[in-house]
């Protein structure tokens, strides 16, 4: 606990010191993350592959790609973000100019989780970074070897005084949490989303909550079956199902959930083969407690196909499960592993009715080519962000934030929030010494009628 709060203290004093106000110097240092990135993406991938099996394509395009990706659009709208703004200025406050000032907060936590543990890292640090902040990182250690090169790579390019990463595990976010920090960025489960912000609130902390939920997918029956069956199950097998706008479950109209069910197991066996449990690219379980917490939903709900496992690998593959009963503890709670279940739907009002009677998802996903169908759902239903006809893209984009909403979280980024998120923007009005208009000064007898006129 002494050495954190040293190192915070550190910190605080080098933010004081006004070297990350400068420009120049947030550019900068985004260069040596970038470069920092790539001289380590060997290790990086590597890494990957040991705490989560995944292939290097699949480190790369959901990982290492998308942090670059978010590192080159700051270094290209870095100036444009930061820039003073200058806004419309009420009759009322005549002469005045009024101004928008773009402010760092101070001293920044990031705590990031494990199955994307490269990217829910580097991403917000990008940020952080960007906004001129200093920077706390704490990697999951659920994912120790990501972790380690995660330290590697900011070590090489940062001083502890401006960015750190501190290893751990539980004990260590629980010393984090009684620091004073000027904001905290989480990303995890709903559980942990809660317990860090009662802490927050402690000191007033503001917060960024990037938490998950069960996440629908919505077929109805004007939808292109083969393409949505091949779309949903790369969303949802994509890191072994890992990830926290995965498609939780499937709605599909009664009239063609048999060809759905038919493609979706024809599309499995393209993706992954006829035994996915020995295809090398497939990742695995993070550890033997989520192992088995998935196994036992299994052994409860009907499977359809899949449902084969090897414990000694950690694989569970890619498992469709058939539910009658919406009440199933399968739908208690977020999957986060390779279990798709199917449940049927008569009507559109149905499927608004089901998801609105439920916590609010981070994503929702909706499969049809009727644009009635997609009108009445996106006007109808309340959700973190989504795709229609598609699955998981619409966060691999800097043109639009990715948040959740209730539940499922609070505050969003990419692209411009990610600097917005970690900005104070401060209002300020500059009155004129030229002219003082007495109107709003005592006494102010008759003047409510002028000042109606006005207002």
């Amino acid at each position: 606990m002494k050495n954190i709060e040293m190192l915070l203290e550190r910190q605080r004093s080098f933010f004081e010191k006004g070297n990350t106000r400068n420009i120049d110097f947030r550019i900068r240092q985004l260069l040596n993350l970038k470069k920092s990135i790539k001289n380590n993406e060997p290790q990086i991938l590597e890494a990957l592959k040991k705490d989560l099996n995944k292939s290097p394509f699949e480190s790369y395009a959901t990982e290492v790609g998308m942090v670059l990706e978010e590192i080159n659009y700051l270094l290209k709208n870095i100036r444009r973000l930061a820039k003073t703004e200058k806004v419309r200025t009420p009759i009322t406050q005549f002469p005045s100019v009024s101004r928008i000032y773009k402010e760092p907060y101070g001293s920044v936590l990031i705590m990031a989780p494990w199955n994307y543990p490269i990217q829910l890292s580097l991403s917000p640090l990008a940020g952080a970074i960007a906004a001129g902040n200093c920077v706390i990182l704490k990697p999951s250690e659920y994912a120790p070897h990501s972790m380690s090169v995660l330290k590697k790579v900011v070590e090489e390019v940062f001083p502890e005084k401006f960015a750190a990463v501190i290893e751990g595990d539980m004990e260590v976010n629980k010393q984090l949490l009684q620091c004073k920090f000027d904001y905290i960025f989480f990303t995890g489960s709903v559980a942990v989303g809660k317990i860090i912000m009662a802490e927050a609130a402690k000191n007033l902390t503001p917060v960024t909550l990037e938490l998950g939920g069960k996440s629908p997918c919505i077929v109805d029956e004007t939808a292109d079956i083969a393409l949505a069956a091949k779309r949903i199950a790369w969303g949802k097998f994509l890191n072994a199902g890992q990830t926290c706008v995965a498609p939780d479950y499937i709605l599909v109209h009664e009239k063609v959930k048999e060809v759905l069910i038919l493609e979706l197991k024809k599309q499995i066996s393209k993706l992954y083969g006829n035994s996915p449990i020995q295809n090398e690219e497939f990742p695995k379980i993070i550890n033997e407690r989520h192992f088995n917490r998935l196994l036992s939903l299994i052994e409860k709900e009907k499977v359809l196909f899949g449902g084969k496992y090897n414990r000694e690998l950690l694989k569970i593959e890619p498992t469709v499960l058939e539910l009658d009963n919406a009440e199933s503890i399968i739908m208690k709670d977020e999957i986060f592993g390779p279990l798709l279940p199917v449940m049927t739907f008569r009507s559109m009002k149905e499927v608004k009715n089901f998801v609105n009677n439920r916590p609010k998802p981070l994503a929702l996903y909706l499969f049809t080519t009727s644009k009635v169908n997609e009108g009445y759902i996106m006007k109808n239903t309340s959700f973190g962000g989504g795709c229609v006809n598609d699955t998981i893209v619409h966060l691999a984009t800097t043109s639009m934030g990715f948040g959740g909403v209730g539940e499922s979280g609070m505050g969003s980024y990419h692209g411009n929030l990610s600097f917005s998120t970690f900005s104070h923007s401060k209002s300020v009005l500059k009155k004129s010494n030229i002219l003082d208009i007495p109107l709003r000064y005592p006494p102010y007898k008759n003047k409510i009628n002028l000042l109606r006129k006005i207002l």
